[in-house]
């Protein structure tokens, strides 16, 4: 028997020994797995197993790890080993040494790109919330950043990597990435996501949706399932105060001040969400009109938007020079003539809105060719 069998054997016959019936027999049948050499069941078996409550401590799971787990580490699945090494690296006290230890696991799974992700990411939480290095930790997300785009498919590694890019920007104010990140991890990892923690994520998004440069899609967050968890909550008014955002109803948004101005974040941002609200009203004004009526004169946008007249032409200026909308200025007539208007999810009122236009237009184009058959015959005779 070779000395790292001999190892194997001591090591699993003395975790036998427990006076833990149910434990007991958890490790005699990982025993017959290791003998019969049957790697992927002993894997699947190892990444639930090393979560029970008595390995739950430096000390037992490194030894779990020395004294059997590396002697086959190789042969397993390499995915399936980081997740078992993700508790491992969860109970070693010492984060610098957990991040070595992951460090060093690189050339062993280097065959899988998956794992080799996975991997980063854990080391990225490690420098985030244990030793906030927020150098290196945004060193691994921008690594990861490009590797994940290119990936092809969506794989389990890309919502955790989501995650921890969220919470990077969350911590460094970055509202703009925030949002974007957390709504690509609630594409990838929802159902993985603890439900108790939901609302609080819901009102981080949603904060990040209103003081975010460049959000203005904000019924993409509207649309998601994750703000239902707000209702019967403190924090229920943020789903009202996204709506009004997102169909630009200033009246709405005013009427809300004594609710929202009570967040600092908010408060100290009046002037910027007065400007963003201020946007997406002549973005709605510009989508609610038909084709045919699109000259919007300076005096309805003002009112709408309760803006000065002096400032409209800005706000006009402002929308095109972000693409929100596109059209030209007439400032003889006071008019902008819109072409365009930049593509959103839609709320319930605004596809009835657009299905109204729709029919409007579908009625027009009947109408020309009723009036194209009754001349038909003048033209022919002609």
């Amino acid at each position: 028997m070779s000395n790292t069998q001999a190892t194997v054997t001591a090591y699993l016959a003395a975790q036998k020994k427990t006076t833990n019936k149910d434990l007991a027999a958890e490790w005699t049948l990982i025993e017959e797995l290791h003998n019969e050499k049957l790697w992927n069941e002993l894997t699947i078996k190892l990444v639930t197993f090393v979560r029970h409550e008595s390995l739950q401590d430096e000390s037992a799971l490194l030894q779990l790890y020395q004294n059997f787990i590396s002697t086959f580490e190789t042969k397993i699945n390499p995915y399936g080993l980081i997740q078992i090494l993700e508790v491992v690296v969860d109970n070693i006290a010492d984060k610098k040494e957990a991040i070595d230890f992951l460090e060093k696991m690189k050339d062993k799974v280097k065959i899988c790109d998956e794992a080799v992700w996975y991997l980063q990411v854990m080391q990225g939480n490690l420098y985030l919330s244990n030793l906030n290095d927020l150098n290196a930790t945004k060193k691994i997300i921008e690594e990861l950043r490009d590797v994940l785009e290119e990936a092809g498919n969506v794989t389990p590694v890309h919502g955790k990597y989501y995650m921890l890019a969220s919470q990077y920007y969350r911590r460094v104010g970055k509202h703009s990435e925030y949002y974007r990140c957390g709504l690509q991890f609630l594409g990838c990892s929802l159902d993985d996501y603890p439900r108790d923690q939901w609302a609080q994520q819901a009102f981080f998004l949603g904060l990040a949706a209103l003081l975010g440069d460049g959000v203005y899609n904000i019924g993409e967050l509207l649309a998601h399932p994750i703000l239902e968890s707000l209702q019967n909550t403190e924090n229920e008014w943020l789903v009202e105060l996204l709506k009004a955002f997102n169909m630009g109803d200033i009246n709405k948004f005013n009427a809300m001040k004594k609710i929202w101005s009570k967040i600092p974040d908010l408060a100290a941002q009046e002037v910027k969400l007065r400007q963003k609200i201020s946007l997406l009203c002549l973005m709605e004004m510009t989508f609610k009109r038909s084709a045919i009526e699109r000259a919007i004169s300076f005096a309805d946008i003002a009112s709408e938007t309760k803006l000065p007249a002096k400032e409209v032409e800005y706000l006009i200026m402002k929308a095109l020079a972000l693409d929100l909308v596109r059209g030209e200025i007439d400032q003889v007539a006071g008019v902008v003539n819109m072409s365009w208007v930049q593509p959103r999810v839609l709320n319930r009122a605004q596809i009835v809105g657009m299905a109204s236009t729709l029919d409007t237009w579908m009625g027009a184009i009947t109408n020309m060719e009723k009036l194209m058959e009754n001349r038909a015959a003048e033209i022919l005779t002609n």
